[in-house]
């Protein structure tokens, strides 16, 4: 995890009305609370130790344009979390383009903190795009899926 992306994590977290935040991964254990930010890093051996140390804010650029909002209707991320388009690295999707899905069927999984949560269709509809790459890390709210009722 790059020190951008902490800074960007801690600044949708102070924004949020969450009060208490964990986030761990294979190299990094980030904990947040509301007054309270703590970043460690995993041991490391003896001769190599690692630290983690937070990096001095880059100038701000210039005002960036924002992506363009996906026209049509989208299921959006129920949290922040890591996007995945199948149930495995190995198995097909569970929906493509051109779809046909039923409301309640599964459309993609969200991981936060090591849990897994389906995200289902919420209506009958078809798949128009996906709009997120598979293992992209998605903040609450973010267009995952676009689709056409019918």
């Amino acid at each position: 995890m790059t020190n951008q992306e902490i800074l960007e994590l801690m600044a949708r977290f102070d924004a949020s009305s969450l009060t208490a935040f964990k986030l761990h991964t294979k190299d990094t254990e980030l904990e947040m609370d509301k007054g309270v930010a703590v970043m460690a890093a995993p041991a490391a051996p003896a001769a190599a130790p690692a630290v983690l140390a937070p990096a001095a804010p880059a100038p701000a650029p210039a005002a960036a344009p924002a992506a363009p909002a996906p026209e049509g209707k989208c299921i959006t991320a129920p949290v922040v979390g890591t996007f995945y388009v199948a149930p495995a690295p190995d198995q097909p999707p569970f929906v493509q383009p051109g779809d046909k899905v039923q409301k309640g069927q599964t459309v993609c999984l969200m991981e936060a903190m090591k849990m897994m949560s389906e995200v289902k269709a919420p209506c009958d509809c078809v798949i128009e795009a996906v709009l997120q790459e598979d293992g992209a890390l998605v903040s609450f709210g973010d267009a995952l899926i676009r689709y056409r009722e019918g």
